[in-house]
């Protein structure tokens, strides 16, 4: 199950107490103190790991919870830290307090951590209270609470390419022409409810990260559909590729036209971003003159592809190129 959106309750570990002891030993009168330390608590740590899609991993837990700091003991001996919990998640989560709505921290890369709870620090023991005027003392402290918190985790996937465009536009099987993923296809709308990663590569060449983000729909930007809970998966995108579906009898100029104002709509730095449009299913005359009327009506060059055919995927990928990497222009 794709899990963008979660709100988990995390808490960190107590502090151990401190100890309270004296010397008893044999032709020591006045041993003195020897009570130790305890042990820090444990923290509670969210970090990054590539590879992971999802947080349902973290759903259905009440609390995360931190190990304890262990209690200090006799002989000086300090209470062993209480070891740290980490929660791991998918590149590019973003770290909310849930209670303030403050972002505690964006994890957009392999190996990004925060700290969401604090463990509590060690109680002292009485060792740590003698001075020259109170050699015996008889105090300790209990160790202090660890941090408690409701934290906010949203999901924004990062990926070099989306794929954006009406129900059956053609994303998923472009994404399972170009990569090794393999979402669901079929023929029908609707049929990719959650968004889906495929690394591309090019032979010789690098590779980069493609997304399939489900299907848009008039007025996805306000909660209509599927789509709107999935648009800030776009914005993280460097580039993006608009899928048209030409066999469609459905007018090509009318379908990029709802698109495009729902990206306004949502985002105007989305709609700025580098976008390429692509006719997708171009595989006869009537398709092919519906790809041109698409050119023809937005004045600038529209892609003609064939994902089953696979006809027009090496222009594609040489179109996407320069978008990518400017610099190798």
């Amino acid at each position: 199950m794709f899990v963008d959106d979660l709100e988990i309750r995390v808490r960190a570990g107590d502090g151990g107490p401190g100890c309270l002891s004296f010397r008893r030993e044999k032709f020591v009168p006045r041993g003195g103190p020897d009570g130790g330390d305890g042990g820090d608590g444990g923290d509670v740590v969210i970090h990054a790991v590539a590879g992971e899609t999802s947080l349902h991993p973290l759903k259905g837990q009440a609390e995360f919870r931190a190990q304890k700091g262990g209690a200090g003991g006799p002989q000086n001996r300090t209470g062993r830290r209480g070891e740290d919990l980490t929660l791991s998640v998918p590149v590019g989560t973003m770290v909310h307090d849930a209670a303030r709505d403050n972002l505690l921290a964006d994890l957009d890369h392999d190996g990004a951590s925060v700290v969401v709870a604090a463990g509590g620090r060690r109680g002292r023991g009485n060792k740590s209270f003698a001075t020259a005027t109170n050699r015996a003392p008889r105090q300790c402290e209990p160790g202090m609470p660890g941090e408690a918190r409701t934290v906010r985790l949203v999901l924004k996937l990062i990926a070099d390419v989306g794929l954006i465009g009406l129900p059956n536009a053609g994303k998923s099987t472009l994404l399972s022409c170009l990569s090794r993923a393999r979402p669901k296809v079929a023929a029908y709308p609707f049929t990719t409810l959650t968004p889906h990663l495929g690394i591309v590569e090019i032979p010789g060449y690098r590779s980069f990260v493609m997304a399939d983000i489900p299907g848009l729909i008039e007025g996805a930007h306000g909660g209509k559909g599927l789509g709107h809970q999935f648009l800030r998966h776009v914005e993280r995108t460097r580039v993006l590729l608009h899928l048209v579906d030409c066999q469609s009898e459905e007018d090509p100029v009318e379908s990029w036209r709802v698109i495009r104002e729902e990206l306004e709509s949502y985002s105007k730095t989305l709609a700025e971003r580098p976008c390429l449009v692509v006719g997708t299913k171009v595989e006869d005359e009537a398709s092919r003159a519906r790809c041109e009327r698409l050119g023809a009506e937005l004045g600038r060059p529209v892609l003609a592809i064939s994902s089953a055919t696979r006809q027009g995927l090496d222009d594609l990928i040489r179109a996407l190129l320069p978008l990518l990497w400017p610099a190798d222009d």
